[in-house]
Formats: structure tokens, sequence, C-alpha cells
């Protein structure tokens, strides 16, 4: 078994591990950084941490087509039920649900979520992912810095998701913190460059985390992907 990811630009990622692919938060139409279109994403899953149009993004439209399982927070799940999907799991923070390809729990972030049709989304959410062949990922989704990284940090987290953007989330130096706190074994940065008010220089921000932490900074460009492989 392995597990592949490929970050899709701005916070959309995919995960393909023990013969599933998850995606999570598909923004991709009108996402000015994706190097694809939505018809032809494939997906067995679909995470989503909260309900602002970047990242409900595609969702409807992907699951519908796909017939992919959604994992989020009770109150979007309610509302997708509303839009027509019926294979959704509306958990809440530090509730977890075992799938065919590990399990999924919502952690904690510090943001805000209204649904595109202005609908009350719930509580923001990250993800802490256990995969079948054992690898620990954790998507911070859009968050701002909080000190309990630190307990998602004693998981033994192998790849985690940041936000470096500043401006909606966590900036550069933040997230730079957060790597100290969750000490993961790579670091890729995300939700960064898409818009004007995100621009980052994420290679800086690469070199800094290496240097300052030893942790294997990873920057990839829309629609690049790498083997996450045990050390």
């Amino acid at each position: 078994m392995s597990t592949h990811i490929r970050w899709l630009g701005h916070s959309a990622i995919v995960i393909v591990t023990s013969g599933k692919t998850v995606l999570i938060d598909p923004f991709i139409t009108g996402n000015p950084a994706a190097t694809v279109s939505a018809d032809e994403v494939a997906a067995d899953f679909i995470l989503v941490s909260h309900g602002h149009g970047d990242h409900i993004g595609d969702t409807i439209e992907i699951a519908k087509r796909t017939g992919a399982t959604v994992v989020t927070n009770f109150e979007i799940s309610q509302w997708l039920l509303g839009q027509g999907l019926e294979n959704v799991h509306g958990l809440q923070h530090g509730g977890g649900v075992d799938l065919p390809f590990g399990r999924v729990k919502l952690t904690l972030a510090f943001h805000g979520s209204v649904l595109p049709d202005g609908t009350y989304g719930g509580n923001p959410a990250g993800f802490l992912i256990r995969t079948n062949d054992g690898f620990t990922i954790y998507d911070a989704a859009d968050t701002g810095l909080f000190g309990d990284m630190a307990l998602i940090g004693d998981e033994n987290v192998d790849l985690a998701f940041l936000p470096i953007g500043d401006y909606y989330t966590m900036g550069p130096e933040d997230a730079l913190k957060a790597v100290k706190l969750v000490r993961p074994k790579h670091v890729v940065p995300i939700h960064y460059d898409t818009f004007p008010p995100i621009r980052q220089d994420e290679k800086a921000w690469a070199e800094k985390v290496r240097s300052e932490t030893g942790v294997d900074a990873i920057v990839l460009k829309p629609g690049e992907g790498f083997e996450l492989k045990k050390s």
C-alpha cells in the first residue's frame, strides 16, 4: 500500500490511499490556480472543512457525478442533504469515522463558516487522517494559530498541510510557529497566492522551516504531487 499526495491549488488536496481517492476542499471552478476541471476530478470521499465557497467549491457536482461520500460537520451535512446528496457523514469536533481507507477525525480550526447561500455552516474544522498504511496526515484547513496544535503534534504527524496566506488565515510567521507545535515529518503550505491578499513567498517560508525546525518543507505547484513514504 502507498499514499500519494497531490495539491490542486488553494486548499484543494487529493490523497490516494488503499485504492481510494480522498478529495479535500475541492475549490476548482473559479480557482485561478487550478490546473484541472471539476468534471475530470475523481473522488471516493470528499472532506469539507467549512462552508466558504473557496472550500466547499465543487463538492455537490463532484459528489453527484462520482457517488462520493462527503465527510464534514453536522450543519454542512444537513445542508448537503438538502442539495440532493445522500452519502454524507456529519461529524462534530473531536468525533471521527472509520472509512475504507482509514479514519478521519475533525479537529479545531479558528475561522468562520457560512455556506454560499448564506446558510450557517457550523464551526469550521481541520482533519486528522490516519491511513490504513500507517500515515497520519493533518490538514489544518483555514485557521489561525492556536496552542492546542501541540496536542495534534502528539499524534506523531507524518504530513501537515498548513495555510500560510495571511489575511484570512495564519501568515508565514504563525505558520512557522504551527510547524514547531505540530512537529510533522513533512509540511506542505496551502491557501496562498490564489488571490492578491494572500500572495506569499512560499519558497522563502519553506527554507525558514527547514533551517529553524529541520522539518521537510515541500513546496508544490498546483497539480504536482508526491508519494508519502516511511522514513
